[in-house]
């Protein structure tokens, strides 16, 4: 009984140090989204200081270069949002057709499609780039939504969501009984694989709204910025141009472009979830 005592508290320390270590990050965030620059580097780092500069941080942060931060966050929304329905719907047909029917080929495209995880994003930049050049989407909102919309491990996902949740047994009866592949897959598959859609789109949507290097590449005009980019070149511009850096500002807009996550893991909790579990006992 001690033995296992002593045991858990170990664990309940292990696990205590490791929740102030992920936590410390954001409670800075937290504090310094209160200060002004001077303070910022006058004060204690992890607590308040008075008096309160939040309400001109905030002001300045919608405020600065004529509001172009409310536009960043837009653009994320859109990108993020697009790329992670334009992700889940082309996963989920993928994954359907290479679960449910048979074609020459199917095992090698299969491989050929997931060996491309391991290629890194740098290295699809130039081709990427190039591509959007010939076809005249540079500076342009799909040149960041369109390259998101395959993704290989969002169709790895779906197929074992199609194995596991819609038999072909169902598929089969349905086409007995006169309903056709449109109907089998959008009335009677898609509600079957809904906890495997929203795990998709939820990894897509967070890489979407992380993602720096692909409009970083793609775009130039500030306005098609989103928030990654934008924030980023505020923090690199601010000081070189002469003018006040704005450190507390880029940090409290920093805090303000992880709420859509927290609000998008929080609510969709439970879908992800269980698609996830359902995912590893299928795997």
């Amino acid at each position: 009984m001690l033995r296992r005592d002593s045991f858990s508290a170990v664990q309940w320390l292990l696990l205590a140090v490791f929740t102030v270590y992920c936590l410390l990050p954001l409670w800075w965030v937290v504090t310094t989204m209160f200060k002004d620059n001077g303070q910022l580097f006058s004060t204690f780092g992890l607590w308040f200081s008075s008096p309160s500069h939040f309400a001109d941080n905030l002001n300045a942060l919608f405020t600065r270069d004529d509001g172009i931060f409310s536009r960043w966050l837009l653009n994320s929304v859109i990108y993020a949002g697009a790329t992670a329905l334009g992700s889940m719907m082309v996963s989920a047909m993928a994954g359907y057709a290479f679960s449910k029917f048979d074609f020459a080929g199917k095992r090698a495209i299969f491989t050929t499609i997931l060996a491309t995880i391991m290629v890194p994003s740098t290295a699809l930049a130039l081709p990427i780039f190039l591509l959007m050049q010939k076809t005249g989407l540079l500076n342009t909102y799909w040149a960041v939504i369109l390259p998101g919309l395959v993704n290989p491990f969002g169709l790895y996902l779906m197929r074992l969501f199609w194995d596991a949740g819609f038999p072909k047994e169902l598929m089969e009866a349905a086409r007995i009984d006169g309903a056709r592949e449109g109907t089998i897959f959008w009335n009677l598959g898609m509600p079957l694989v809904r906890g495997g859609l929203v795990t998709v789109g939820l990894f897509a949507f967070v890489g979407a709204w992380n993602n720096f290097f692909l409009p970083l590449v793609v775009v130039n005009r500030s306005e098609l910025f989103p928030l990654t980019l934008g924030l980023s070149v505020w923090n690199q511009t601010s000081a070189s141009s002469g003018r006040e850096p704005i450190y507390t500002v880029i940090v409290l807009g920093s805090l303000i472009s992880i709420l859509p996550l927290v609000i998008a893991f929080l609510s969709l909790g439970r879908y992800w979830q269980g698609g996830l579990a359902s995912g590893a006992v299928k795997g």
